[in-house]
């Protein structure tokens, strides 16, 4: 080893020698699971941002029967089911995408800390 490659990272307790800082070593199945993280990731961000728009159209609508909120009611129901096996069988459809909504943010939260520990780059 030369001697320049010794003097640059100082060494605790020495004298001013140390190993240079660890690499992160990305091998074929943490490439894997950093993708699915991702993927993981932005279909909870989507998620959470169609049922916070539907809960916005469900507030302001004047009318239940209109086509905007069909369209929401259409493309969030996928979305509730995870919450509709957890909640009780009457529970009213407020609650129910609240629940789902929350669900949701916490499993884009949960990504993202993962994603910022496996060292990656930054997602936004």
């Amino acid at each position: 080893m030369c001697r320049s490659a010794l003097t640059k990272y100082p060494q605790p307790g020495g004298r001013g020698r140390s190993s240079p800082p660890p690499t992160v070593i990305i091998g074929p199945v943490h490439e894997i699971l950093y993708r699915l993280l991702v993927l993981v990731w932005f279909v909870a961000y989507m998620a959470a941002i169609y049922l916070m728009l539907h809960m916005v159209v469900a507030r302001f609508s004047r009318n239940p029967n209109g086509t905007v909120l069909w369209f929401f009611t259409v493309l969030t129901s996928p979305l509730t089911w995870p919450a509709r096996g957890v909640l009780p069988a009457r529970t009213p459809e407020g609650r129910v995408r609240l629940v789902a909504l929350g669900m949701y943010v916490a499993l884009w939260a949960g990504t993202r800390w993962a994603l910022s520990s496996m060292g990656g780059p930054r997602l936004g």
